[in-house]
């Protein structure tokens, strides 16, 4: 089983309350009342709180064994604690997602990851989540492991091709759309897999259109938040792995550490990249239809 988190939180139908302090007296809790609690309650190995709103909070190194065997049965009536498996579909499947739309500098990253059902279980025993719960170094950590173990397809456009393919397709959904439909194609001839789940990133109809230009016969199902998935959140994974890649590789070509982000730290460095390597260099780091560019270029002389 996956290591579990330290806290464990949930919500509840205050309701509840009522049963949930009568249970927790028959185990032997103690209780307090802290302030905006309903109650608070501990006992050797387990604290748990329950807030107003709803909100219950359990810690301890005995917490585990009071969630599968009282809370998850007898309150939640869900496993999706100790049992995460239970609640993701084991079909195989393709997932899909996408690093660096919002990055003013370094390459816009598209990955397709295939999973079948042994697949599955692994990324839900590996703890896969979405990419924006793990540090820098931890994605491409994963992303070493994860090519190893599974087929797979990244498509990296670096600036200079992308703001080539921007001009052609006239609207970033689009070419979204073009670079998701690529690495699905490339990863259904690989796999014979029909099923494909993405992370929703547009009105369904985009991507729906450049996957019938591609003539191919897939199910393709559009889900926003489709990292919560474990197949999508490994492909954001690879995908962000890659954009962090292509980063540091254009910051060692033109010895400036570029920056994540579009911030006002991104903009000073993008004053200081002209000065260094002019004003036409900027198309071969950054994405130019962003207004970034424009506050970047306005005070060059």
């Amino acid at each position: 089983m996956t290591k579990k988190p330290n806290t464990f939180s949930t919500k509840i139908d205050v309701n509840l309350k009522d049963k949930l302090k009568q249970d927790l007296e028959d185990q032997g809790f103690k209780f307090t009342k802290p302030a905006y609690t309903i109650f608070a309650a501990s006992k050797k190995g387990i604290t748990l709180v329950l807030y107003e709103s709803g909100s219950l909070i359990v810690q301890g190194k005995e917490k585990d064994e009071f969630i599968e065997f009282y809370l998850e049965p007898e309150l939640l009536k869900s496993f999706k604690y100790t049992h995460p498996e239970a609640n993701v579909s084991m079909t195989p499947r393709i997932g899909v997602d996408e690093a660096g739309k919002g990055d003013f500098f370094g390459p816009l990253c598209v990955a397709a990851f295939y999973a079948d059902e042994n697949g599955i279980k692994k990324l839900i025993s590996m703890n896969i989540r979405d990419s924006k719960k793990f540090s820098d170094k931890s994605i491409l950590k994963l992303a070493d492991i994860l090519k190893n173990d599974f087929q797979f397809s990244v498509l990296r456009l670096f600036p200079e091709k992308y703001n080539e393919l921007y001009v052609k397709f006239k609207n970033l959904n689009s070419l979204l759309a073009w670079g998701h439909a690529t690495v699905i194609t490339q990863l259904f001839e690989k796999t014979s897999c029909r099923d494909v789940l993405v992370d929703q990133f547009a009105n369904a109809y985009v991507l729906e259109n450049a996957v019938k230009r591609k003539k191919i016969d897939i199910n393709l199902v559009q889900k926003t938040k489709g990292e919560e998935d474990p197949v999508v959140a490994a492909a954001s994974i690879l995908a962000r792995a890659a954009f962090l890649k292509g980063l540091s590789e254009l910051s060692d070509q033109y010895e400036i550490p570029l920056l994540k982000g579009a911030s006002s730290m991104v903009i000073d460095l993008g004053k200081k990249f002209i000065n260094k390597h002019g004003p036409e260099s900027l198309e071969k780091v950054a994405k130019m239809h962003f207004k970034t560019k424009d506050q970047v270029l306005q005070t060059y002389d």
